[in-house]
């Protein structure tokens, strides 16, 4: 009786979800033809919402900029965002009302913002195209690696998916490093990475755990030094898309020069939190995927320290290729660099584990993130740099953080604190208790 309630409430949520969002879009179109704003978009497998972030922080002094902190990606929630307009639960016809009749209202008045910025998300084939309607004046591809592979299955469709959005994008930007070549597309884009490309880091100098200056050749061979708060090559990716954003813009380059310092790090995307013992915490819970944890892996790496502990949860969502791939992020933990890897979730301690002890390395797994961060704590050295890296449902690594936070009060900077997802946390945790 039950399975067949929760199907017809299943149906139900999918009939309205579909409702609802063909409201919401048909008022974006209107939005989008009685007001002159622009709209940049960034998609892509892996670092999509930091990317999105340092893009607003930098745009902000040239552009009235309506975004969204999280990450409202989808199909119902990215309509919401040009509207400044938070989630209602599903079944709250009263909530959605009273939140399409606030948009009508928007509609005749001015509309306060020039720009408009997006961050699309995809689960699986198919879901991209329907965010063409929005008619983006640039949009991003941060880059195309393994993700949701179980409904993908191979890299070749998630490459055809995350290039979607180019066909109807005036320009495109895309990150050259992480998109392997034959996925490059025939028309034209700009470019960005290390490598050679149309804007590219061509030096870069680690000031601390908080900073790096890197020095900077945009497309018309200008070159520009910043100095960003994002670490390692990923942050310097990042920043260097925001930058390449802002001068496709027509930003001037010291208004992007001095920009780039306020970009901040978001809760679970490399953050840094202050631990017990004098300790530093890593804080990179939000997802996980392979490039994602060896590129944390490497900050961790150039950080000199008494000790150095990778903490690191089982990467959810992929598929057949799951075994593999927590192999190669097992054999890229090293043994001269790491005085300990903790693991968390079977897929992890599966196959992850075995790798990084065959390299050399001090493994021990958990099923439960709590005790994983508890046994961290016992270990933990005074001045010892910690990374703790993984998905979500199953694993929350970001729980592993607590038993080592200086700060209670920093609990409230992790991932996933609300009420409802502490719900969900529990009943999970609970069945690995027993």
């Amino acid at each position: 009786m039950n399975t067949v309630a929760n199907g017809l409430t299943n149906q139900f949520k999918k009939i309205g979800k579909q409702f609802l969002c063909a409201l919401l879009e048909a008022q974006v179109k209107r939005l989008r033809r009685r007001h002159v704003f622009k709209i940049v978009a960034v998609a892509g497998s892996v670092g999509k919402t930091s990317t999105k972030l340092a893009i607003a922080a930098v745009l902000q002094p040239a552009y009235r900029v309506i975004y969204q902190d999280g990450n409202y990606n989808d199909r119902l929630t990215v309509p919401l965002v040009l509207f400044g307009q938070a989630e209602p639960a599903i079944f709250n016809v009263l909530a959605w009302a009273k939140l399409l009749i606030t948009n009508e209202r928007r509609l005749r008045r001015p509309y306060p913002y020039n720009l408009a910025l997006l961050e699309l998300g995809t689960d699986g084939p198919g879901q991209l195209k329907r965010f063409a309607y929005l008619r983006p004046d640039v949009v991003v591809v941060t880059a195309i690696e393994e993700e949701h592979m179980e409904y993908f299955q191979t890299l070749d469709a998630v490459a055809t998916e995350e290039l979607v959005p180019l066909a109807w994008s005036a320009q495109a930007l895309l990150n050259i490093d992480d998109i392997a070549p034959k996925y490059l597309p025939k028309r034209a884009f700009a470019s960005y990475g290390f490598g050679p490309a149309d804007y590219r880091i061509t030096g870069s100098t680690t000031l601390s755990l908080n900073s790096q200056t890197l020095d900077l050749t945009l497309a018309g061979g200008q070159t520009v030094t910043v100095k960003s708060p994002m670490l390692g090559e990923q942050g310097a990716k990042i920043t260097l898309a925001a930058v390449a954003v802002a001068n496709m813009l027509e930003m001037s380059i010291e208004a992007i020069a001095s920009a780039v310092a306020t970009i901040k790090p978001t809760p679970g995307r490399m953050q840094l939190l202050p631990g017990i013992q004098g300790s530093l915490l890593i804080d990179d819970t939000y997802n996980s995927s392979p490039v994602a944890v060896r590129a944390a892996l490497d900050v961790l790496y150039a950080t000199e320290a008494p000790q150095r502990i990778a903490i690191l949860g089982s990467m959810n969502e992929m598929g057949s290729s799951s075994p593999a791939m927590h192999r190669q992020v097992g054999a890229y933990c090293d043994p001269s660099k790491l005085d300990l890897v903790i693991t968390i979730g079977a897929a992890a301690a599966e196959a992850l584990a075995p790798a990084a002890q065959a390299r050399g390395c001090q493994v021990v797994s958990f099923a439960n993130p709590i005790l994983a961060g508890r046994y961290a704590a016992e270990h933990l050295k005074s001045g010892a740099v910690v990374l703790v890296k993984g998905s979500q449902n199953g694993v929350f690594a970001e729980e592993a953080l607590v038993p080592l936070l200086a700060e209670a009060g920093d609990r409230t900077k992790l991932v996933r604190q609300s009420p409802d997802w502490q719900r969900r946390k529990a009943q999970q945790l609970a069945i690995l208790e027993k």
